[in-house]
């Protein structure tokens, strides 16, 4: 019985205003929603969310050029990769681009504009 007296008089005692909800301070901000639709980016087929929901943020639209062009190359080596002889190359190919995706992630997380290796130079041709 004492435990549970002890239990209520070190949390009861601050009321709410220390324990703030650490999800909804993250999404409140708009610079947090523009690193969510970075991330988003670089995960494959959820580079559509980004293309059509932050087309006037210069960030995000950097970020989602790049998610396009690696998601392009990540079909055609899905579609590469079905081949019988190039199934090794192809596996190879997968964990290049797995790396480039968590580069992009790393560089939507530090918020920077640096393009990705080797791909990053293609996605200047994209135009929308």
């Amino acid at each position: 019985m004492d435990e549970t007296n002890n239990q209520n008089q070190s949390s009861g005692s601050t009321g709410g205003s220390m324990h703030n909800d650490p999800v909804k301070d993250f999404a409140s901000t708009a610079n947090n929603n523009n690193t969510i639709m970075g991330v988003l980016a670089y995960i494959g087929p959820l580079v559509i969310v980004p293309y059509l929901t932050s087309k006037n943020n210069e960030f995000v639209k950097f970020h989602t050029k790049q998610g396009l062009v690696l998601f392009g190359i990540e079909i055609l080596i899905m579609i590469l990769g079905n081949m019988m002889f190039l199934w090794m190359i192809g596996s190879l190919l997968n964990l290049a681009t797995l790396v480039l995706s968590i580069i992009g992630i790393v560089n939507v997380v530090q918020g920077e504009k640096k393009e990705l290796p080797v791909i990053g130079h293609f996605a200047s041709s994209l135009k929308f």
